[in-house]
């Protein structure tokens, strides 16, 4: 059985009880008081997460000739200095090996981000398919924070100084934290103004430390955060999206940029002119039952797919989940079973988000 590895902070999470759970091959916290609470505090305060088991790389070079500009279905060169990107490194069938985001941080050099149960494969794949320049996983040496929420912005600059006031979405500075140098980044994963702390391993637990003396905070799960994340239909990577699932099936074409070359194109560009034999699709179910990971999807008395994340959402009331099924189930508006041996829930095909209340362009 494989050794869980451990973030940094792991006996901070310890000493306030949290409960700490196997994820993608790390110990890691899936709740302190609760899940609702941690959810409702994320959605009205500032909730704190220790996102230290996330993969970070770094490349070094010209983007072109060292064949960076080629691994994503996004430009990294067009990407500008202070932004990042969001997109996918597949493989040649068109199947999402992971999703992840790129920091432009300067004109040769950026930050590649990506999934904790994914890291090792993704810098192995990257590297296979560089010509050039230099190429370092700093995931090690690496520490991150998301802090999360309406406060967030109120706590960051209380915190740091009021130039993180003025952080557009999907724009980071570089900056002093704690004596290093760290960036502060616009970005996260639950629907809310929020910024991810990528700082030194080493300080990490001084800036959590740091954090949580103010009021407005609260440290979050894994558990909140996948509640969170739902709500406002972000995919899961191992749940959502993975190696047997293209962009196109997943309704995330509007991050693959096909004026480019990158692995997979073909395979995608054949998908198009063929179709999709299925399609990620979004529910609400009638009541308060969540619907579960592998449940089918029923339509017309057919099942026609299965459910992929499903939970209660606290905003909404209502059990809501993401699923895949045929092209004729997917359609705004169709009603549809959710089974699973027993347990039978009636729903409904809707639009993503499901939940549009949040602060996060705020």
């Amino acid at each position: 059985m494989e050794e869980l590895k451990s973030t940094p902070i792991r006996g901070r999470h310890e000493a306030l009880k949290a409960l700490m759970a196997p994820f993608g091959g790390w110990n890691m916290p899936i709740q302190y008081e609760g899940i609702i609470a941690e959810h409702t505090w994320c959605r009205e305060q500032a909730a704190l997460f220790d996102i230290c088991h996330m993969g970070e790389f770094i490349f070094q070079g010209d983007f072109q000739s060292g064949g960076l500009e080629d691994v994503f279905t996004f430009s990294v060169k067009s990407i500008p200095v202070g932004r990042s990107r969001y997109g996918f490194l597949l493989n040649e069938q068109g199947g999402i090996i992971d999703d992840l985001i790129v920091f432009r941080l300067a004109g040769d050099k950026v930050m590649v981000v990506v999934n904790a149960a994914t890291a090792d494969n993704d810098f192995s794949v990257i590297r296979s398919r560089l010509t050039g320049g230099t190429f370092t996983n700093i995931s090690a040496e690496t520490g991150k924070l998301d802090i999360q929420g309406p406060l967030s912005r109120a706590v960051m600059t209380t915190a740091f100084g009021e130039q993180i006031a003025s952080i557009p979405y999907f724009k980071f500075i570089t900056m002093n934290i704690l004596g290093v140098e760290a960036i502060v980044s616009r970005t996260g994963y639950t629907g809310e103004l929020g910024y991810e702390i990528f700082i030194p391993a080493v300080k990490v637990g001084e800036l959590w430390d740091l954090l949580l003396t103010d009021d407005r905070v609260k440290p979050a799960g894994l558990g909140a955060r996948d509640v969170l994340r739902l709500e406002v239909g972000y995919s899961l990577y191992g749940s959502d999206i993975d190696e047997a699932t293209t962009p196109l099936e997943a309704g995330l074409e509007g991050f693959v940029n096909f004026d480019k070359s990158f692995v997979g194109k073909e395979a995608l560009l054949r998908q198009k002119e063929q179709g999709v034999p299925r399609k990620k699709v979004a529910f609400e179910v009638a009541g308060r039952r969540s619907p579960r990971h592998h449940y089918e999807i029923c339509f017309s008395g057919e099942t026609v797919g299965s459910v992929t994340s499903g939970v209660f959402s606290p905003m909404l009331g209502i059990g809501i989940g993401i699923g895949f099924v045929t092209p004729e189930a997917a359609v705004i508006g169709a009603p549809i079973t959710i089974r699973h041996e027993r347990i039978s829930m009636e729903a409904t095909v809707c639009e993503l988000p499901f939940y549009r209340g949040g602060s996060l362009r705020s």
